[in-house]
């Protein structure tokens, strides 16, 4: 997609992989995903700068035992350090995707990461970013002219050994409130309810049956009924 000639500003969606990430490592091994919300730094005792960063994080899942193997592949990853869970939550547990949410803190090496490549060449992440599937997803803003985007972009992938895509471009601020809680919803439950929207399931007289349904995605018709119901209850939740 041309991205020449636009305003300045804009939002961007990227579907983003680079090397030497936990996060990127553990959910191309095992199912489930993983938020990143915020990073502080880690104090050292000797006063000098911090040798590593300390983020917080939600893995979520389908299952316990799911987000369970996502966490030990986590703690078994050479660029993770110490995990710490958390006993309460954070107050996210409304718009983190997943039947099965934990928070966890954890330490790794800030040299490890690719946000500071993306501030510097003037991408600004305005949601958490999600990981699943061996995949960051970012929405970011660009701040500069949007004739710059695919440069800026050669630059990150050129600095950090990233592979890049562009997913969505938006020109608005604010992104729609569909679009919002279209992200708390797993991988299967998005695949689901968008597989029964555009086969005409919501229609009236509705187009296809649930048992279609459920053999289009190879899926018991009981774990696609399973999927719906928890996606339009995320969905139509006031």
């Amino acid at each position: 997609m041309s991205l020449e000639g636009e305003p300045s500003s804009v939002g961007l969606t990227l579907e983003l992989w680079h090397p030497d990430c936990w996060a990127i490592e553990a959910t191309d091994r095992t199912g489930g995903g993983v938020l990143a919300h915020a990073v502080y730094n880690s104090p050292r005792t000797d006063g000098g700068g911090p040798r590593t960063v300390t983020g917080l994080f939600t893995a979520f899942g389908e299952t316990s035992a799911e987000v369970e193997r996502l966490l030990e592949a986590i703690r078994d990853s050479e660029h993770a350090g110490d995990l710490f869970e958390l006993q309460e939550r954070f107050g996210r547990a409304r718009n983190a995707p997943g039947n099965v949410v934990r928070e966890f803190f954890l330490e790794y090496d800030p040299d490890e990461m690719i946000c500071p490549a993306l501030l510097e060449h003037g991408f600004v992440h305005s949601a958490p970013v999600r990981i699943e599937d061996g995949s960051e997803r970012w929405q970011l803003r660009f701040a500069g002219d949007r004739s710059a985007i695919e440069s800026s972009l050669d630059d990150v992938r050129d600095q950090t050994g990233a592979e890049v895509t562009v997913t969505a471009i938006t020109s608005s601020e604010d992104r729609s409130t569909r679009e919002q809680r279209l992200d708390t919803l797993t991988a299967a439950q998005r695949r689901a309810f968008e597989h029964a929207r555009e086969t005409g399931y919501y229609e009236w007289p509705r187009e296809t049956t649930t048992q279609e349904l459920a053999d289009d995605l190879g899926i018991a018709k009981s774990t696609l009924l399973e999927h719906l119901r928890r996606a339009e209850s995320k969905l139509l939740d006031p």
